[in-house]
């Protein structure tokens, strides 16, 4: 399905047809432009960037590349095109058809999600707005950008659906998430990891890798939903969230690779020797993993959860995938988890499976975790490296559910308060990390140049060449 960008608010949703509703986004859309002037990119709106703009929903072809002022980049309501004859595929209205309007009954709880989720995407852009000045590359800086205004455009369609589908609550919640900012001492945004400072590039790359494919398993829940529209908006969104992963993933290959290339120059893999030659030491870099998966983890909220199961049951929100599934009522099985004991260790205890949904997208999103460090790890044994990067245990650090307050060592083995708070001055980035890090921070902008930090990328972006001059400063 082709998009309308002859329209001021681009869409594929026949926006025009409805002239109260396009009335009501064209009002919120000088706010939002507001928004991004004062909390988007610092010092880089009025230059060209290399962006690719949506122009269809289709899986091929549907986007286009191009220079770009980024505060004349057309944001708009994309919607992924309708599947026929579309059923329930979960919970206990399996089978019934799909709502095209929200059913009053579940009017709050479908507002909550679309809020909670409307509310990350504007406080990414907040948490990066700075890192366009420390930028490793004009590769980055662009990889940068279009994350961020891809970040916008999601805004975007939760604003539409809350404006669509919520009326006068709905033009409320859609204010609101122009007003809460990021790190705001009175008014944060709603999720604690969307609070936390992305003033390093190491910190983006991990954000990118660890918090945006929590996004991917968030948007793939709610792309399961009986609330077609709200489906299809997730399942449009999940074709632009995969780039947001890959320029997490493939920056810390490139630190990881960078790392390896001054150990073999330097014949030693000492921190102390890394750092002074301008490198990223592995034992840094692991400290940066694991802060970032740990803030990462509670996201999906409490390992048990009675409104968990309740959302399932009504058809609001799925498992990701559950067309894997063989059980789509989940009413006879039950999940194992492992669960704090009264002697200083962990027990298993045996949940109705609707119950832990929490808990299983958390184990789906861990193992797809895992699986870039295997690919890491491979790369390190490949150089002859002794190391190895690891994840540490989903009890570690949590911060809601089972494992709440809860003191244990990177392993997941339960161990004294004070061995815990000494444990995670070594566990986590320190001082003297974040000191080192934003040392390394250097603007690079000439084409094809890389900061010493970083290795280039293996390709450049659409088949063009790395040193392409995708900022035009």
């Amino acid at each position: 399905m082709s998009i309308n960008y002859s329209e001021r608010i681009p869409n594929n949703v026949n926006l025009a047809s409805d002239r109260t509703l396009q009335r009501a986004l064209e009002h919120w859309q000088p706010r939002f432009l507001e928004w991004w002037q004062e909390m988007g990119p610092t010092d880089f709106q009025g230059n060209e960037v290399y962006l690719r703009t949506a122009v269809g929903v289709d899986v091929e072809g549907w986007a286009s590349y191009g220079e770009v002022k980024m505060p004349d980049y057309r944001w708009g309501i994309f919607l992924a095109d309708a599947v026929p004859e579309r059923t329930i595929g979960f919970g206990d209205m399996l089978g019934q058809p799909v709502w095209q309007q929200v059913p009053g009954e579940f009017r709050s709880q479908f507002r909550r999600l679309i809020v909670t989720q409307g509310d990350t995407e504007p406080a990414s852009v907040e948490q990066q707005r700075l890192l366009g000045l420390t930028c490793p590359s004009l590769y980055d800086l662009r990889n940068l950008f279009q994350v961020n205004v891809e970040e916008g455009r999601h805004l975007w369609a939760m604003v539409y659906l809350l404006h669509a589908y919520f009326g006068r609550d709905g033009r409320e919640e859609a204010e609101e998430l122009l007003a809460r900012h990021s790190g705001d001492a009175d008014k944060p945004r709603i999720l604690g990891t969307f609070n936390e400072p992305i003033s390093d590039w190491l910190s983006f790359f991990c954000f990118t890798y660890f918090t945006d494919r929590d996004g991917k398993y968030q948007l793939k829940s709610l792309a399961e939903s009986a609330f077609d529209p709200l489906a299809r908006t997730c399942r449009f969104m999940l074709t632009e969230e995969a780039h947001h992963m890959f320029v997490g993933e493939t920056g810390l290959s490139r630190v990881i690779r960078r790392t390896l290339e001054l150990i073999k120059e330097l014949g030693t893999d000492d921190s102390a020797a890394i750092q002074h030659a301008g490198g990223m030491d592995f034992p840094l870099l692991q400290r940066y993993l694991n802060f970032w998966f740990t803030s990462s983890l509670d996201l999906f909220g409490s390992e048990v959860s009675s409104n968990a199961a309740t959302t399932f049951a009504n058809g609001i929100k799925g498992r990701p995938d559950e067309t894997l599934y063989t059980d789509h009522h989940c009413l006879e099985t039950a999940f194992e988890l492992a669960i704090p004991d009264d002697n200083g260790g962990a027990k298993l205890d045996s949940v109705p499976m609707r119950n832990a949904m929490n808990e299983v997208a958390r184990q789906a999103y861990i193992k797809d975790c895992e699986m870039g460090l295997k690919r890491w790890n491979m790369m390190i044994k490949r150089a002859g490296v002794a190391v190895e990067l690891a994840l540490p245990s989903s009890r570690f650090r949590r911060g809601i559910g089972a494992w709440y307050g809860v003191p244990t060592d990177l392993q997941g083995n339960r161990i004294s308060p004070e061995a815990y708070r000494h444990g995670l001055t070594q566990w986590l980035p320190g001082e003297q990390d974040r000191i080192h890090v934003h040392s390394l921070m250097r603007c690079v902008t000439t084409p094809g140049k890389m900061a010493g930090w970083i290795a280039p990328p293996d390709r450049g972006v659409n088949n063009l060449p790395v040193a392409y001059e995708y900022v035009r400063l």
